[in-house]
């Protein structure tokens, strides 16, 4: 393991946050959770960056929590469980667009991980695995939710209950993951889609992901109009629209 457990690196408006502990499979320990947060935070700070990319170093993107972690939990110590938590929640909570790009098994918590990004791309060494039934363990964190989220109530059942374990392929066809591609290519691909927010504002980037994640949990539209035209009219002040009007203003005239 390096000195930290993650490392942040800069591409265009695109950061990019590596699990960096290979050889414990990238597992939620205290120090990699801390270490998740303080890339985010510093990430959220850099002005120029709109997206965020989230990978694994080695075989696994995550392989979870500790199984030692559990085991306190059933001694009565939950708080160590709860830190766990805060991995995955610094992403699902961060105000910047967010991709997973999934290099190999996400486990468990690491799948929460996996599922708090807007989108997620996986390579084709990619597994899927909620495991807590396996573990006859309930499952925590909100992982219900996510996964009833991102796939719908049949397919979230037939993984969370009844331990179905999926390989890249078929993340793809139930809808888990947007796309996959080669191992080599994973993290190219992750950035080229993250690098279509470049020369977008950043402001407008978060306005747009705050909207879009109302959208998905807003159960009528009048509240998301009300949200939506709020966003809207704001956007139209900005300057990056009005030079988007008239440079389209002036093509259509010189047709």
């Amino acid at each position: 393991m390096t000195s930290r457990p993650t490392t942040l690196s800069i591409h265009g408006a695109t950061a990019l946050l590596t699990l960096d502990d290979p050889d414990r499979r990238n597992i939620l320990t205290s120090e990699m959770v801390r270490s998740i947060d303080e890339d985010v935070t510093r990430a959220e700070a850099t002005p120029e960056v709109n997206t965020l990319v989230v990978t694994g170093r080695g075989r696994a993107f995550c392989a979870g929590a500790e199984l030692a972690t559990l085991e306190q939990s059933a001694a009565g110590d939950f708080d160590d469980v709860r830190e766990v938590y805060e991995g995955f929640l610094r992403i699902l909570r961060t105000p910047l667009a967010t991709i997973a790009a999934v290099n190999g098994p996400a486990v468990g918590a690491g799948l929460n991980l996996a599922l708090a990004c807007d989108v997620r791309i996986a390579s084709t060494a990619a597994r899927f695995d909620t495991r807590f039934a396996h573990l006859r363990i309930h499952p925590g964190g909100g992982h219900t939710w996510l996964m009833e989220r991102a796939v719908g109530h049949q397919q979230a059942t037939l993984a969370v209950l009844f331990g179905e374990r999926w390989d890249a392929e078929r993340a793809y066809d139930v809808g888990l993951v947007a796309r996959v591609v080669e191992p080599e290519s994973l993290v190219d691909e992750a950035l080229a889609l993250g690098a279509r927010l470049d020369d977008m504002e950043g402001d407008l980037v978060r306005r747009y992901v705050s909207t879009l994640r109302q959208a998905q949990q807003t159960p009528d539209h009048e509240t998301i109009f009300d949200v939506e035209t709020t966003a809207q009219a704001w956007s139209t002040t900005r300057p990056a629209f009005v030079q988007n009007v008239r440079a389209l203003r002036e093509s259509i005239s010189g047709r």
